[in-house]
C-alpha cells in the first residue's frame, strides 16, 4: 500500500523536518502516528496524501513510484485517499449532510443512496440531530465529526487522520477510533496521527513514532497472561 525509502523533507533552505524515513504499510493495516508537537507528523501526512513531494528518497503508493508518476495520474490516486484535516475544511454554505455527501455526489451515487448512507453515518458519529446544521452553528468537536464522516463516506483505500480526536471528549474520541476500526475491517488502511498516548495505549495497534524528524516503530504492549 505504502512504502517510504530513506525519505527526507525540508521546507526551503531550512533544516530537514523529516530525516531518512523508511517504513511500509501493508494493505488493511492500522497504525497510529505519534510524537510531540513539531515532530513532523503533519508533514509526513502531507507526503502521504500527495500534497508535497519529498526533498529526497522514494515514495511508493498503491504500487506507483511517485517520483516517476505523471502529474495527470495524481488525481486518480488522491481519490483513493480519505483525509481528516485538523482545520476541518468544511464548506460553510452547505449543511452537515451536504458536506458529508460531497464525495458520493462526485462519484455519481444516486440521491436516495446518498441520503440514507449519510444520515446513517452522521447518526453513528453522534450528529443525528444536526444533519441540516451549517458549520457556523456547530462546535469545534461537531465540525470535527462532520469532517471525519466526509472522509470515510466513500470507503477510501487509505484513510489519513490528523489529530481527529483533538476537539472531542474522551467518550467521542474512543467512538471515533471504533469507527476507524470498522472501516479498517472492511479493508481500508488507516493512519491516525495523535499525541494522545492514553488513546494509543487503549487500542492494540502499532505506532509510527516521530521524534525530531526521525521515525521508530512501536509495537503495542500486550496484556500479560493471567
Amino acid at each position: 500500500m505504502v512504502r517510504f525509502d530513506n525519505v527526507g523533507m525540508r521546507y526551503g533552505s531550512g533544516p530537514e523536518v523529516l530525516r531518512d524515513i523508511t517504513f511500509e504499510l501493508a494493505p488493511g493495516s492500522f497504525y497510529f502516528l505519534s510524537g510531540p508537537s513539531g515532530a513532523g507528523k503533519s508533514t509526513l501526512l502531507r507526503l502521504l496524501y500527495l500534497a508535497q513531494r519529498p526533498t529526497r528518497g522514494l515514495i511508493t503508493l498503491f504500487d506507483k513510484d511517485l517520483a516517476t508518476l505523471p502529474r495527470d495520474q495524481l488525481p486518480a490516486l488522491r481519490r483513493r485517499i480519505g483525509v481528516v484535516f485538523q482545520e476541518f475544511r468544511l464548506i460553510e454554505h452547505l449543511t452537515a449532510l451536504e458536506n458529508v455527501a460531497l464525495p458520493l455526489k462526485v462519484a455519481g451515487a444516486r440521491d436516495d443512496q446518498i441520503r440514507d448512507h449519510v444520515r446513517e453515518l452522521l447518526n453513528w458519529v453522534g450528529l443525528a440531530d444536526h444533519v441540516d446544521a451549517r458549520p457556523a452553528t456547530l462546535s469545534g468537536g461537531q465540525k470535527q465529526r462532520v469532517a471525519i464522516a466526509r472522509a470515510v463516506i466513500g470507503r477510501p483505500a487509505l484513510l489519513l487522520a490528523d489529530e481527529p480526536t483533538g476537539n472531542v471528549d474522551d467518550r467521542i474520541a474512543v467512538r471515533l477510533i471504533y469507527l476507524f476500526e470498522e472501516l479498517n475491517k472492511m479493508g481500508t488502511t488507516v493512519v491516525v496521527a495523535t499525541h494522545n498516548d492514553s488513546l494509543i495505549a487503549r487500542f492494540q495497534h502499532p505506532a509510527l513514532h516521530l521524534d525530531k524528524g526521525e521515525l521508530a516503530l512501536r509495537r503495542p504492549l500486550r496484556a500479560a497472561a493471567p
